[in-house]
């Protein structure tokens, strides 16, 4: 068996960043990745499939695929290519491995090294007391398991974690079982990104989803980007944006990073992508300081506002506002009497000048997309700032007509989905009733817990069950060392996982690593060849066929793994057909059908090609919110501060990283090279500090409750961030921000929201 080296940080090399994206060193960088994991006919099968309407969906981010006819062949970007080549690789890690290796060795391991030793094989026990694991047949593993749920005191004392890669049906029976069981214990990874979008869109337009499709964001006059990058996240994303600007539409860029696709994007599946210059995205790039996006759209309404004072009649959708709004004029008010261009300059780090130029754009704009990230909803104040955008949003009536709404771009592939098979630990109450009615049991009606509320419930004795679905809990969540002193704390802790992660190393009293097929492996039950559906970012459902021979005979998917095992806990009760559900998912599809609003003849709509998009209210300007109006709402002016000598840190992913998963030690866009340990500076930061570029320091943060956290060993980076700000990667950053620092209402992490201070490491290296 082949031991990869773990990387070397002290090779760490850096340039200037780049200032285009993708183009042919995407193509050669993403070929040579599939080529390193598997076979060059592996690799032709993998790509060939990704994204085509009878192949597979892509497992990485949820930006939406053109209509089949109009989809390119090769129908992925420079990362999906990655990310489904680390999950179709050849390599195998079976219990041999486990048997070389400790559990305490491989917490000690790193995230690249863990997920570089490929698919996991075989399901594999620890044992209480053990030091390893130890391989477990199916049968024994599911009936310890169901053994353990049936123990505990009470339901809600199990978790049920989810990340994104889950598809609508094992989705749609995992909450099944969790509520037929008992309990509203459903965390999901959502609740660490794009849980303020949902609290800001149901609030304000009753419903928290996108309201777009592609071809609105086609026709769009102006879009704004603001607070993601595309050209690492969803690189698919600059395609959409480069017919937008064909098409005579612009794009304003809002982000504390010059991001390289936002600045030009080379398209390499066309010409002038290869061989030409490509297609500048970006007609207006904001450098807006961290957190300052909520003061930049009260400025903008205050714009509008003060227009249509000057020209009645002629700014504002006066019609649109009168028949389908409520809240205006308290809004109006509140934005008038306390809005301060001193105050807005200073929290935005812009100039007046730019954001006046920017209000020309929207003046001259019929139709006006938001698209946003994490760069709003990680922040204290990121409800309150998506409820701005909002505003600015309903101001001109660019809510529910083409080429115009709010476009939350999630960054895994079925998070949205999920949430619409029930995945939510708040579920809306209509939903458990149809639930209940289908299944013919009463759900619990108490609100479970979310991801960070879970984490507490673990430290505190309150939940001692923990189930994974996917995903990398350990390494998504904030407050590293009390997330795992959390699990530790578990009695059991049990993981349906494909590949190897951290979380596997933190383990309960007893732990179980059960290994399922991925996206891209067949899936034959006993009626036949099987396939699953997605959701992704616009609402479009469709299906995702794996073409691969599995990585192992001893896999089962993950509907075979929530099925088998709810069976053994449940029994016959209530009256859910577990068995029948796993051998045909069709059945899956009749009765989420009958449950989930929008899905009549699932089966019928979902195989015709491409599938079928989901209907939105607020695009027939219907909003479910107890007005039955869309809410202007009044949001208070706030600015993030760092005190004297300290900084305001992000995190952030590198250009070769999925989630929690670095693919490499490169960030190529932003010039760094064989390390991740770095902290991104402003050059006049770095002198004002009295530190040297190059420089070894540790990362201090720092909270109201006066504590402080440090990650140490970092690599000083000079780096055109804000004045003021740093910038530097998760999860190595993670351990930064305290458990209890979140976003108000939605209870997200801030973590683009951290002050720190720089203190020299007792070692200097120059880079």
């Amino acid at each position: 068996m082949r031991d990869f080296d773990e990387p070397d940080e002290g090779e760490l090399s850096v340039s200037a960043p780049k200032t285009w994206a993708t183009g042919a060193p995407a193509v050669v960088h993403a070929l040579k990745y599939a080529l390193g994991q598997t076979s060059p006919k592996r690799t032709a099968l993998t790509l060939l499939n990704i994204n085509q309407a009878k192949g597979f969906d892509c497992p990485g981010c949820a930006w939406p695929e053109p209509a089949p006819g109009q989809r390119h062949r090769n129908e992925y970007c420079e990362n999906g290519a990655k990310h489904i080549s680390d999950e179709a690789t050849s390599r195998r890690v079976t219990a041999d491995f486990f048997r070389q290796h400790s559990v305490d060795e491989l917490s000690r391991r790193s995230d690249y090294w863990l997920n570089q030793q490929g698919r996991l094989t075989e399901p594999m026990v620890l044992r209480e007391g053990a030091t390893h694991y130890e391989p477990i047949g199916w049968d024994e593993a599911l009936d310890l398991l169901a053994g353990e749920l049936r123990a505990l005191d009470h339901p809600d004392e199990a978790l049920f974690y989810t990340s994104g890669r889950l598809a609508n049906e094992p989705a749609f029976l995992l909450q099944l079982f969790a509520r037929a069981f008992g309990t509203n214990n459903l965390p999901d990874c959502s609740n660490m990104c794009h849980e303020s979008s949902g609290s800001a869109l149901g609030e304000t337009l009753g419903v928290g989803k996108g309201s777009v499709s592609l071809d609105d964001l086609y026709d769009s006059d102006l879009v704004f980007v603001v607070g993601q990058n595309p050209g690492t996240n969803h690189p698919r994303m600059l395609s959409a944006l480069e017919e937008t600007k064909r098409r005579g539409g612009q794009v304003v860029a809002v982000n504390p990073l010059p991001e390289a696709g936002l600045l030009r994007f080379k398209h390499p599946q066309k010409a002038r992508g290869v061989i030409g210059r490509g297609t500048d995205i970006a007609d207006q790039f904001l450098q807006i300081r961290p957190g300052g996006d909520l003061a930049l759209f009260q400025a903008l309404n205050l714009l509008l506002l003060e227009a249509e004072d000057k020209e009645p009649g002629t700014v504002l959708d006066r019609e649109f506002i009168e028949a389908h709004t409520t809240g205006y004029d308290d809004f109006a008010e509140r934005l008038r009497a306390t809005t301060s261009w001193d105050a807005v300059l200073q929290a935005t780090g812009l100039s007046r000048d730019e954001i006046e130029q920017v209000h020309e754009r929207v003046l001259n704009s019929r139709s006006v997309i938001v698209c946003w990230a994490m760069g709003l909803t990680q922040h204290k104040h990121g409800v309150p700032t998506i409820r701005e955008v909002v505003n600015f949003l309903l101001l001109r009536g660019n809510i529910g007509r083409p080429g115009a709404g709010v476009c939350p771009v999630r960054g895994h592939s079925n998070v949205q989905g999920d949430r619409t098979m029930g995945i939510w630990e708040r579920v809306p109450q209509a939903f458990m009733d149809r639930l209940g009615k289908e299944f013919r049991f009463t759900p619990p009606t108490r609100h479970g817990l979310d991801s960070v509320d879970s984490i507490r419930a673990m430290r505190d004795g309150r939940a001692k069950l923990f189930v994974g679905v996917a995903g990398n809990f350990v390494r998504a969540t904030p407050d590293s060392d009390a997330t795992e002193r959390a699990l530790r704390n578990c009695r059991l802790t049990a993981h349906i996982s494909t590949k190897l992660n951290r979380s596997h190393a933190v383990c309960g009293r007893t732990a179980l690593i059960l290994p399922t097929l991925g996206r891209s492996d067949r899936d034959v039950q006993a009626g036949g060849e099987q396939f699953m559906t997605v959701e992704d970012s616009m609402s479009e459902v469709h299906a995702t066929r794996g073409r691969l021979a599995p990585a192992s005979e001893h896999l089962l998917s993950e509907v075979s793994i929530i099925t088998r095992l709810a069976r053994r806990v449940l029994g016959s009760r209530p009256g859910i057909p577990w068995a029948d559900f796993e051998a045909d998912y069709d059945l899956v599809r009749d009765r989420i059908a009958q449950v989930v609003e929008g899905f009549q003849d699932f089966n019928e709509r979902v195989r015709q090609p491409g599938g079928f998009r989901l209907p939105n209210p607020v695009n027939e300007r219907v909003f479910r919110t107890p007005s039955g109006k869309a809410v202007f709402t009044v949001n208070d002016f706030t600015m993030l501060e760092a005190p004297k000598g300290h900084l305001v840190l992000q995190t952030l992913r590198s250009h070769d990283q999925w989630n929690t998963v670095p693919y490499a030690m490169d960030d190529r866009y932003r010039g760094i090279k064989g390390g991740r340990r770095v902290v991104l500076v402003n050059p006049a930061d770095v002198a004002g500090l009295g530190l040297a570029e190059g420089g070894l320091v540790d990362l201090v943060s720092i909270w109201s409750d006066g504590s402080e956290r440090r990650a140490e060993g970092f690599r000083l980076v000079g780096y055109p961030t804000p004045p003021g700000s740093a910038a530097a990667y998760y999860p190595e950053t993670n351990v930064l921000v305290p458990l209890d620092s979140v976003a108000d209402i939605s209870n997200t992490p801030t973590s683009k929201a951290v002050i720190v201070r720089l203190e020299r490491a007792e070692e200097h290296v120059t880079v």
